[in-house]
């Protein structure tokens, strides 16, 4: 059981003319022009997620593609427990990790207790793709 539980979706986007569809020469040479959680880029730096201190968060993500991975990671968290592809690579009491890594069309939760007030910062520690779009903001409080 955990106190709150979110979901990321990462994909990447191909920006085509205005009123067209995605450009077919960005998607064959991997050339990204954003990456979004959720499909709005930067989406939760103006509605951030929301915890409590003491509170065990599991989020889980899923790196959509269609080309590009995620390296997800909470700034100044703690994972204590990461599951992937339907296993787990770390229980709690056995460690901490700081990435989820995952490649394209691969998913996955992390869970981690937050012990402070403030607010952290959450990308895709590729940090091209951060710029792009892939990051937002975790709001811890005190009281509910």
């Amino acid at each position: 059981p955990v106190d709150r539980e979110y979901v990321l979706v990462q994909s990447e986007s191909y920006l085509g003319p205005p009123a067209g569809t995605a450009s077919a020469e960005k998607i064959a040479a991997g050339l990204h022009d954003l990456v979004a959680f959720n499909g709005y880029p930067m989406q939760y730096d103006h509605e951030p997620l929301t915890a409590t201190v003491g509170e065990r968060v599991r989020i889980w993500v899923l790196a959509a593609g269609p080309n590009i991975g995620s390296a997800f990671h909470v700034v100044g968290g703690q994972f204590d427990t990461v599951y992937r592809e339907g296993a787990y690579d770390l229980l709690p009491g056995s460690g901490g990790s700081q990435v989820l890594g995952l490649f394209p069309a691969q998913g996955g939760f992390v869970e981690l207790v937050l012990p402070e007030a403030g607010t952290y910062p959450f990308v895709s520690h590729i940090m091209s793709d951060a710029e792009k779009g892939a990051h937002g903001l975790l709001r811890v409080s005190d009281a509910p």
